[in-house]
């Protein structure tokens, strides 16, 4: 969240009940006036266009943004809570609104980011900030260097919570990444399976090929690749006992059971040749630290003429710091790559760049999708968590949902080869085999 203090610009603004510090003295009053001018410059440099009402701490209202849209106000609990929002937002303002120490009292948090952060994209850090960002920047070379026990710990912090959880907001599959939408009404259920036809038509299967799927999640895209796209086998690995037990449920009970396996098992660990690779929403968790690893991994397992998929988020400006707010609470050890920092160990592994494709906005769709239907399933989320919990979800969704909206960042698809000859020489056949693929969908057992 990029925050600029400019001069402010009050709309209105009224005297109310101060905040319980220092009722008898002037250095309370004279603090509070200088906090609410520093937060009067952030605000007014974030919002002209919109309406923004911001409570402070001591009572006072003040109106930012040309009155236009739908009026989003929020309020700040405490003197404490404004001012840690001031030094450090991209962490604390998601740790307030989990303590209810920073309130939304019309709209949503979602509403009150996408208004924050939709004029700013563009606009440069103050120094402090860059400062900040700059340390976060450098420090990430440390958090990444993930050992096979310390990604077991990430993927269990997030992965092996309660199932029924992720069965609250995802589609019937259970897909928990970008889906792919051909038309912009497409529901989640069609783009998540769009997304999943458009994978394996990248892959170009054959039918005696073996899959690798590197962080199967709870197994949707492997039991496609075999069922509908027809590969031969399909391993899955992934570091989440939650995923594993239901992706080998949903194994045993199809028709495909014996082209289908499920490990508990570090990507490090894998032996073997694949004719495909697979990787979807994994490679975030690798750590940048570890991608030589990871790639020269990728091209060990991979046969000669084989074809590798990558699906992961990344930074489009460049790399960046992880958001602390996120590695903190939601994905720790997770890290955005950019595509400056992928090619290099790409091509040092050894690997070939056959095609790359930049998924815009898709992310934001489907983020926006997953979050209205935990909205609309609060009440059974805080029966398995509690109310804190929900607050760290809704914020976690709408927030990434806002970044995906207004910041530079995407979804990369990567193709990967180790000869130039393994992949078809046009993109002609990722239409084709999709159509194929769609024909095939309807004469298939479901998948889930």
């Amino acid at each position: 969240m990029k925050v600029l203090p400019r001069a402010p610009i009050v709309v209105a603004g009224r005297s109310g009940r101060y905040d319980g510090y220092n009722h008898d003295g002037r250095r309370g009053q004279r603090d509070a006036t200088v906090l609410n001018t520093a937060m009067n410059k952030v605000f007014a440099g974030l919002v002209t266009r919109g309406t923004l009402t911001v409570t402070a701490a001591d009572g006072q209202r003040f109106t930012f943004g040309d009155g236009s849209g739908l009026p989003v106000a929020v309020a700040f609990a405490d003197r404490g809570a404004q001012l840690a929002f001031m030094l450090d937002p991209e962490l604390r303002l998601g740790e307030l609104f989990m303590e209810e120490r920073f309130k939304v009292e019309q709209g949503t948090i979602y509403d009150f980011l996408d208004l924050v952060l939709r004029e700013n994209a563009d606009e440069p850090d103050p120094l402090w900030a860059k400062a900040l960002d700059r340390v976060r920047f450098y420090l990430r070379r440390l958090t990444s260097l993930i050992g096979r026990s310390a990604a077991q710990a990430n993927v269990a912090h997030h992965y092996d919570l309660d199932h029924r959880l992720f069965r609250l907001f995802l589609d019937d599959d259970n897909q928990y990444s970008c889906a792919y939408y051909e038309a912009p009404a497409d529901s989640l259920e069609t783009a998540q399976l769009a997304k999943m036809r458009h994978i394996a038509a990248k892959l170009h299967i054959r039918p005696q090929d073996r899959i690798l799927d590197i962080g199967c999640g709870w197994g949707g895209l492997a039991r496609y690749l075999a069922n509908v796209a027809g590969a031969a086998h399909v391993t899955g690995i992934t570091l989440s006992r939650e995923q594993l037990a239901l992706a080998r449920q949903r194994a045993a009970a199809s028709q495909i059971s014996d082209r289908l396996n499920f490990e508990l098992t570090d990507y490090r660990d894998m032996a073997g040749t694949f004719e495909r690779i697979v990787s979807v929403g994994m490679f975030e968790h690798v750590g940048f630290a570890s991608y030589a690893t990871f790639f020269r991994k990728c091209r060990t397992l991979l046969a000669e003429d084989g074809v590798m998929l990558l699906h992961t988020i990344g930074q489009c400006d460049g790399p960046n710091a992880p958001n602390p707010w996120l590695t903190k609470y939601i994905f720790p050890g997770g890290y955005l790559p950019a595509l400056s920092e992928m090619l290099p160990a790409i091509e040092r592994a050894g690997l070939i760049v056959s095609d790359i494709e930049v998924l815009r906005l898709h992310y934001a769709t489907t983020l926006r999708q997953w979050r209205e239907r935990f909205m609309a399933r609060r009440d059974a989320a805080k029966a398995l968590y509690d109310e804190r919990f929900c607050r760290m979800w809704e914020f976690y969704l709408a927030m990434c949902e806002a970044a995906f909206h207004h910041q530079n960042v995407a979804v990369f698809q990567l193709q990967l080869v180790r000869r130039q000859t393994a992949a078809p020489l046009t993109r002609e056949y990722i239409g084709i085999r999709e159509t194929e693929l769609r024909a095939a969908e309807a004469s298939v057992e479901p998948r889930r």
